[in-house]
């Protein structure tokens, strides 16, 4: 039970400052308009997932993105490091959330049903 209140704890604190990190740090044209949906750490607090959106669903789009979050991401884990209270800082991988993409396709198929 403690475990997993730390893990969620340290998920939500990863969130709020990768998001911090890629606004003031990352210079990557690539990674900007990148936004951080959220966070899910294993039990072992090793690994984070982050997940991502962006506003273009654009597969070169997203592939430029993919491509600038994993070369950010060395950096993204040295601050990390610097900024939470951990004792290893956990291996980062990035994955595109497309629930927001989906949430948007739903939106228009109401709009169009509701104008028919």
């Amino acid at each position: 039970m403690a475990r997993q209140y730390r893990a969620d704890r340290l998920s939500q604190e990863i969130e709020k400052e990768v998001s911090d990190i890629l606004r003031r740090r990352v210079r990557d044209p690539r990674v900007q308009g990148v936004t951080i949906t959220g966070v899910d750490v294993t039990g072992d607090l090793q690994q984070a997932k982050i997940y991502y959106s962006i506003l273009s669903d654009k597969a070169s789009d997203d592939e430029k993105t993919r491509k600038g979050l994993e070369k950010a991401s060395g950096l993204i884990r040295k601050e990390l490091g610097s900024r939470l209270s951990i004792y290893k800082t956990p291996e980062l991988i990035f994955e595109r959330d497309h629930s927001v993409q989906y949430g948007e396709k739903i939106d228009q198929l109401i709009n169009k049903l509701n104008r028919d």
